[in-house]
C-alpha cells in the first residue's frame, strides 16, 4: 500500500476530535482520522445542552463570554459547510427552588456579567401548564442544544470527503515516533492528536493524566406536547432530541443502565414538569473529567509530536468549539496555550510516573 502523508493524524471523533477536524480542514490542512463509533460514547449519548448559567448555585460558566459567542458562530458555520442541521438555539427556563433563591437573583440580576445571558427574571409563576415554578425563575438566552449524533455524523461525512477516515479502533502499538513526525501503518503525519475521551487512560503515553470517568445516564422521552424551551432544575428536559438527565456517578463505571438512575431522574422530572411523558429508552455513557474541571490541551512533556485534546467533561458542547480553535492556533500559528488548560500543568505527574 502506498504511503500517504498528512499534516495531522487525529485519534477519536467525539466532540473534541470532530471540532478539531473542522478547524484543521478550515485551515486547508490534510488530516486523517481514526475512529470507530462506540454506542455508549458520551458524545453520542449526551443531550447536547449548552447553557451559560449552570449548577445548583446558578454559576456563570468559566470563560462564558468567549465560549458562548464563539460556539454560536462555529456550529452555524459548520452547518453551512456540511449542509446539515444540528444546532438549535433555544431558551432555558430555570425555576427558583425557594423565595430565598428568588431574592438572591433579584439582587444578582443587576450585575452586568449576567446581562448577556438573562432574558427575563420572573418573581411569580410562568409557563404554568408545563412546569412547576411557584417562585418564578430565570429565562436564559444564548442557550440551546446540539443534536450531537447529527453533528458527529455530518462531520464524519465531511472528513470522508476532504480527508482520510479510517473506521477502526486505533492500535497504539502501530504508532511510530520519528524525528520528523509520526507514522501509523501507511500514514505519515507531522503530529498525532489524541482525542479519545476516557480511552486515553489505556494509552502508554497519556495514562498518567488525571482523566477520570464520570458515568451519566439519561432518559429518552416521548410526548405529544409542544415544548418551545428547555427546562432545567434538578434535571434538564431538552425537546427535539427529547432527552432528560443527567446523573453524575463517579463511583459506578460499570456498563449498562441502572434502576437507581431511572428512579432518580423520573423523581426529579416529576417535580419539574407538568406535561405528560413516557420513557422510551434509557442511555448511559462515560464522560472524561478532570479534577480542576478544565480541558487538557497540548503536547506530551517528553514527545512533542504527541498532542492531547481531552477532558471536556460535562460541558463538551460548550468547550469543544473554542478550545479546538485555541489548539489549532497553537498548532499552526504558535499561539501560547492558556495555562489553565495546558498539559504542562500536570507535567509533574508524568515525571513521577516515568
Amino acid at each position: 500500500m502506498n504511503t500517504k502523508t498528512v499534516d495531522y493524524l487525529i485519534v477519536g471523533q467525539g466532540l473534541a476530535g470532530s471540532c478539531l477536524a473542522v478547524q484543521l480542514l478550515e485551515r486547508k490542512k490534510k488530516i486523517a482520522v481514526i475512529d470507530r463509533p462506540i454506542e455508549h460514547a458520551a458524545s453520542r449519548v449526551a443531550a447536547g445542552l449548552f447553557n451559560p448559567i449552570t449548577g445548583k448555585t446558578f454559576s456563570l460558566t468559566w470563560l462564558a463570554d468567549k465560549l458562548f459567542s464563539y460556539l454560536h458562530l462555529f456550529y452555524q458555520h459548520t452547518e453551512q459547510v456540511t449542509r446539515q442541521h444540528f444546532f438549535y438555539p433555544m431558551p432555558v427556563y430555570r425555576p427558583f427552588a425557594s423565595a430565598g433563591e428568588q431574592n438572591d437573583w433579584i439582587g444578582k440580576s443587576a450585575d452586568n456579567q449576567y446581562a448577556p445571558y438573562l432574558e427575563k427574571l420572573s418573581a411569580s409563576p410562568i409557563f404554568e401548564l408545563q412546569v412547576n415554578n411557584p417562585y418564578g425563575g430565570l429565562l436564559l438566552k444564548q442557550c440551546g442544544y446540539l443534536d450531537t449524533v447529527k453533528f458527529l455524523n455530518a462531520v464524519r461525512m465531511l472528513i470522508s470527503k476532504k480527508g482520510i477516515l479510517i473506521e477502526e479502533l486505533f492500535n497504539e502499538d502501530e504508532l511510530g515516533l520519528h524525528s520528523g513526525g509520526v507514522s501509523y501503518r501507511h500514514l505519515k503525519a507531522e503530529r498525532v492528536i489524541f482525542c479519545q475521551g476516557i480511552a486515553v487512560n489505556q494509552s502508554r503515553f497519556f495514562s498518567w493524566l488525571p482523566i477520570q470517568p464520570l458515568k451519566g445516564e439519561v432518559l429518552q422521552l416521548e410526548t405529544d406536547v409542544q415544548v418551545p424551551r428547555i427546562y432545567n432544575r434538578g434535571v434538564y428536559v431538552v425537546p427535539g432530541v427529547w432527552k432528560a438527565g443527567a446523573t453524575y456517578n463517579r463511583f459506578d463505571t460499570s456498563p449498562g443502565v441502572t434502576p437507581v438512575a431511572r428512579k432518580e431522574l423520573t423523581t426529579s422530572l416529576d417535580l419539574l414538569v407538568r406535561f405528560p411523558y413516557q420513557v422510551s429508552n434509557q442511555l448511559w455513557g462515560l464522560r472524561p473529567t478532570v479534577p480542576d474541571r478544565r480541558p487538557i490541551l497540548g503536547s506530551h512533556p517528553e514527545f512533542n509530536k504527541l498532542v492531547l485534546f481531552n477532558g471536556l467533561g460535562t460541558k463538551g458542547v460548550s468547550l469543544a468549539p473554542y478550545f479546538s480553535h485555541h489548539l489549532a492556533e497553537w498548532l499552526e500559528n504558535g499561539l501560547d496555550l492558556n495555562n489553565a488548560v495546558a498539559v504542562q500543568r500536570y507535567k509533574s505527574l508524568y515525571w513521577k510516573s516515568a
